[in-house]
């Protein structure tokens, strides 16, 4: 067992930089490793990005251990920015044999987060329950939970169980385990009940001292899919994450994404003349302006969504 350590305001929302991945337990049919965040877990269309799968083919090549048949194929995933313990099948047998059994294979998987506190103290939550909003998706393929009212996403179902470590005055340390592995489902069911995670810009988190989003997934206990055995790893959460919580956050410092958005509506500001007749034109609907990618990246989800759709 190993714990991760970050520093604190040390950006990782990049995926570049990974070389070094830790490797937890490897025999001839799997391999666990301690994945950081803003790393991919496994590589997606067009992408060239390093990922937690290449890096691990990597080293298994410089280790002549690296053939068509004998190579790492993904069975689970950890979002980009989310860091922790997960799994590779490295044969294509053993892939089919844990994804086929997925349910009785994993015996547990537990996560710890830090998430922002609602400014209504109505909606804290209880000390541990049940989150089982069904999860609907938007034009970027990210994850919400949508009103009541809404028919018109599509949605599934997901139910994650929470249990509060610690209360604090501004930040909440959550442990979480998922009867359903949906994307973003934890960032989206906590967000959705006023605790979005901190430092994570897609959905408007507020803060962001860690210069990561603090989402780690600690624990993976499994049964070997070929002789049976119980095979459980755990890497703790930084520490820092439990002292940051008992602190309380009272000068949070502005996240980059928020200053950005800030800036790019500070230059979008101010009334626009015609030079011509020097006199005042209409004024310019700023809603209807065509942001680049990277400006979409740097909005919240639902706006970046909504700007899509026009």
């Amino acid at each position: 067992m190993s714990e991760g350590k970050t520093k604190k305001g040390e950006k990782q929302k990049q995926n570049s930089g990974h070389d070094f991945l830790e490797i937890l337990y490897e025999d001839e049919y799997i391999c666990v490793v301690n994945k950081p965040s803003g790393l991919l877990s496994v590589p997606y269309p067009g992408s060239r990005a390093k990922t937690a799968q290449s890096i691990l083919e990597n080293l298994m090549r410089k280790n002549g251990t690296f053939n068509s048949k004998h190579r790492p194929f993904a069975v689970h995933r950890l979002d980009r920015d989310t860091s922790g313990v997960m799994m590779f099948a490295l044969t294509e047998l053993a892939q089919k044999k844990i994804m086929d059994n997925w349910h009785s294979v994993i015996k547990s998987r537990i996560y710890r987060a830090v998430a922002e506190n609602p400014k209504n103290k109505a909606l804290l939550l209880q000390n541990e329950g049940l989150i089982d909003d069904n999860l609907a998706f938007n034009a970027n393929n990210v994850g919400f939970v949508p009103k009541e009212n809404d028919s018109a996403n599509k949605t599934v179902p997901a139910r994650t169980h929470y249990k509060i470590i610690e209360a604090g005055e501004t930040h909440t340390l959550f442990e979480l385990s998922l009867d359903t592995g949906k994307k973003n489902q934890i960032r989206a069911h906590l967000a959705s009940k006023g605790y979005p995670l901190a430092g994570d810009e897609n959905y408007r988190a507020k803060t962001d001292n860690f210069g990561r989003l603090c989402l780690h997934a600690r624990t993976l206990e499994f049964i070997h899919p070929f002789n049976d055995e119980i095979l459980k790893f755990e890497v703790p959460e930084n520490s820092d994450w439990l002292e940051y919580v008992k602190r309380g956050d009272k000068n949070p410092k502005v996240p980059v994404w928020i200053q950005k958005l800030n800036d790019i509506f500070e230059n979008s500001k101010g009334e626009h003349f015609h030079k011509k007749s020097n006199e005042k034109s209409d004024s310019i609907d700023l809603g209807t302006k065509r942001l680049s990618k990277k400006d979409r990246a740097h909005m919240g989800f639902i706006e970046a969504g909504k700007r899509q759709k026009r």
